[in-house]
């Protein structure tokens, strides 16, 4: 029977409210559970229930267990064999959960709600009490996709890696104290980005990222193309140390915003379209004029964030060696802060958190519901790929 046919308003017109079919869908539901595990017993017996048995172990009855399904709970028979060697799939021995409700706890706990909204949740929609510790316990089992995630085999090359860090407020020692999580994005040779992995640990320094970049190399990273980062000091040599090839372009977006806070309100304006003039030229010849005009004009009453521009001057003028169309994805991180802005939106309801594990947990969930939608290669992906081919044409192919 088809679903339309079963769901016909002749069949609805039976129920007087929506309570009665809810009843109604939860017998079918609690039926359809014992029909899948007396098919799982099957299985493990080698026979159907009415056909000659061809093994010494036997049915043996059967079981009550209380259930939590997502459409509440619910008392259901549980087939048993003689040898007590089944072990049912559905609903493991010493457990009363579906895996349905498994899932929307962590879906729930990625989205940014507490232990304790989850509990009220799961009461108001489904009917049925969990306790917080069980919650925690639910979403404490991520620990080891986290760790299988975090250990994964990387490829070969990454035609571009973005770089960034998020901080967090975890407790240490009775104190509240700021950590950080240094987080890679890679762009491959199929046009998917990648998060390529998360790293905890204090303040961020150009000495931790030489760990996190050793990582990458050591789960099998040969080459990066290009990297994207922060103007964070020591770091474009750090890279260089570990991928020696790689081109390092500073993030001119993070280079405007430093160099802004030296500059006064009233000037702000001005300042801004003077630094916009460097780096919207066409080629590196006119953004050498552009910053030699802007330093001319505000040496004087800025020096110190007219210095910053001189001195980044060789990282971040790195993207007009490429075209318009590699230049768009490369000058700025603007691909990570993004990543980082939803992480902080399923994120900011938690002000500290009480173990290193927990912070990564809650970013490892939001990292995986923020990256659902990367299923696509980037935009221009033809355009772009056959770019790489023709400057990096041996390394892309490695």
């Amino acid at each position: 029977m088809k679903k339309e046919e079963f769901l016909t308003d002749e069949f609805l017109e039976q129920f007087k409210n929506g309570e009665e079919l809810t009843n109604f869908l939860k017998q079918i539901q609690k039926r359809g559970i014992e029909k899948i595990l007396e098919g799982e017993l099957d299985a493990h017996l080698g026979y159907a229930k009415h056909d000659k048995r061809k093994s010494s172990n036997t049915r043996n009855g059967y079981g009550k267990k209380k259930l939590k399904t997502d459409m509440g709970e619910a008392e259901i028979k549980v087939p048993r064999d003689r040898e007590s060697s089944f072990e049912p799939t559905l609903v493991p021995k010493r457990g009363n959960m579906a895996k349905g409700v498994e899932n929307v706890i962590i879906s729930l706990y990625a989205k940014g709600m507490s232990n304790e909204d989850i509990q009220e949740q799961l009461e108001e929609i489904y009917n049925f009490e969990l306790s917080t510790s069980a919650i925690s316990r639910i979403t404490d089992r991520i620990t080891d996709d986290i760790t299988a995630w975090q250990n994964r085999p990387l490829e070969l090359v990454y035609l571009i890696v973005w770089m960034d860090g998020i901080v967090f407020k975890v407790r240490e020692d009775s104190r509240v104290v700021n950590k950080t999580i240094y987080i890679a994005v890679g762009l491959r040779r199929d046009g998917l980005k990648e998060v390529l992995g998360l790293w905890l640990g204090k303040n961020e320094s150009a000495s931790y990222w030489m760990s996190v970049l050793t990582d990458m190399k050591a789960r099998g990273v040969e080459d990066i193309l290009i990297t994207a980062t922060d103007n964070l000091n020591g770091f474009t040599k750090t890279i260089k140390e570990v991928f020696p090839e790689s081109k390092t372009q500073i993030c001119v977006i993070h280079q405007i915003r430093n160099a802004a806070r030296y500059v006064v309100w009233k000037d702000k304006k001005e300042f801004s379209k003077d630094q916009k003039a460097i780096y919207a030229t066409p080629n590196v010849q006119a953004a050498d004029a552009a910053l030699k005009n802007f330093e001319k004009k505000w040496n004087n009453k800025y020096r110190y964030a007219v210095q910053s521009w001189q001195n980044n001057w060789n990282e971040l003028s790195v993207f007009f060696d490429f075209p318009v169309e590699i230049r768009k994805i490369i000058y700025t991180t603007n691909l990570i802060e993004n990543l980082n802005g939803k992480i902080r939106k399923y994120t900011k309801n938690k002000l500290s958190f009480p173990t290193d594990q927990a912070v990564m947990k809650s970013v490892y969930l939001a990292v995986r519901e923020a990256t659902k939608k990367w299923t696509k290669p980037i935009r221009n992906w033809g355009v772009i790929l056959n770019q790489f081919l023709i400057i990096f044409e041996k390394r892309v192919r490695l």
